[in-house]
């Protein structure tokens, strides 16, 4: 018998080639709560024909986080516990189980792993932790856009880790951003001192090819006092260089790479990025020093600043080139094989790979 009530909430718009697979998922719940906000397909007669309580509200002018905590609203007042979820997501089976064998009293919010992006095999290509499973009473939702959960309850706010409880993100590739970069400027507007806030905008400028606006945007943020965590400072100064980069300044992406891997020098990130300029200049010691940090890491470090490339053929492939480059022909076929090995499908990478054997089949025979 269960001991906790579990509600399920989300907010929906043109869903419908979703909900049933969405509703498979969340049925472990007692109840599933779902506030339409304007479909124009079947999202809404789908939703209630497979048990969901759906009401329908007009966010004007649209905020996440006013819709959010519009449907949180809709949520009876009896519930324990609330998961939030988007249509486009999807729990493993058996996650109610989980939640319930971890959760207490006591607790006011739990965290879970997110599979935010898959590989063609679908094996997790890029997952992070997430924490949008909470206590009913004492949350609000706060930002217009990557919003996220403030607790301001009567006791302290702790947070639970549910072993094996996973949720998977298959989003819908049709769906445009371009919400996105207004409600981030509002957001900066409204908390000027957020340095997450900041970092999101400035890459969002990065995201528009807005080269000017993120460089000053990310200088900011990194001058912030609250911003204090080395990988999102990481990733700020590996912005700033991607936009020097494309400005054609590669004196100045040089100098904020060599800041990056200062500031946080465990990720593999920056050094796959100079890496990759490194190439274009054809400074093929660089590549080979760059590749060789890089892959001397090992771990991981599971944040969603991750970039799956930095872990998958592109060091192998870029460290290949650059001791072919250098007359180290048996390194270069070795990384070439791990290369392929790792994309198996890759035409180019099978070709240099055969390029390269032919090269150390020669030296033998010259020996």
């Amino acid at each position: 018998m269960n001991r906790y009530k579990v509600c399920v909430y989300a907010i929906c718009k043109n869903e419908e080639k979703f909900v049933d697979r969405w509703m498979d998922s969340v049925s472990e719940a007692d109840m599933v709560v779902v506030t339409d906000t304007g479909s124009t397909d079947n999202s809404v007669e789908k939703l209630r024909a497979r048990g969901a309580v759906v009401y329908q509200d007009t966010i004007s002018p649209w905020r996440f986080d006013v819709a959010r905590n519009i449907a949180m609203d809709h949520v009876p007042e009896d519930v324990d516990i609330c998961g939030s979820s988007d249509i486009d997501e999807v729990f493993e089976p058996g996650w109610r189980q989980k939640l319930e064998d971890a959760w207490q009293p006591c607790y006011t919010r739990a965290r879970y792993l997110f599979v935010w992006d898959h590989n063609s095999d679908g094996s997790p290509k890029k997952q992070f932790a997430m924490e949008k499973i909470h206590r009913r009473h004492g949350f609000r939702w706060v930002h217009p856009v990557h919003e996220v959960l403030e607790y301001s309850g009567p006791d302290e706010d702790r947070t639970v880790w549910i072993r094996g409880l996973v949720l998977h993100h298959y989003p819908d590739p049709t769906k445009k951003r371009t919400q996105y970069l207004p409600l981030l400027e509002l957001s900066a507007q409204e908390n000027p001192d957020d340095d997450r806030t900041m970092f999101w905008l400035g890459r969002e400028y990065m995201y528009y090819g807005m080269y000017d606006k993120c460089i000053e945007t990310l200088k900011r943020h990194l001058e912030m006092p609250s911003a204090k965590w080395d990988e999102e400072r990481c990733a700020s100064m590996r912005f700033i260089a991607k936009s020097y980069q494309a400005k054609g300044d590669r004196r100045e992406a040089y100098k904020w790479l060599l800041r990056a891997i200062a500031e946080c020098p465990r990720v593999r990130e920056p050094y796959l990025q100079m890496a990759r300029l490194g190439y274009l200049e054809n400074n093929w010691p660089l590549v080979y020093v760059m590749t060789l940090r890089a892959l001397q890491i090992t771990v991981k470090s599971g944040s969603y600043l991750l970039e799956p490339d930095a872990w998958g053929y592109s060091l192998y492939d870029l460290a290949a080139i650059a001791t072919y480059r250098l007359g180290l022909f048996e390194k270069s076929y070795e990384y070439a094989k791990t290369a392929c090995e790792m994309e198996p499908n890759n035409e180019r990478l099978k070709n240099n790979l055969e390029l390269i054997a032919l090269k150390c089949k020669a030296g033998e025979s010259n020996e």
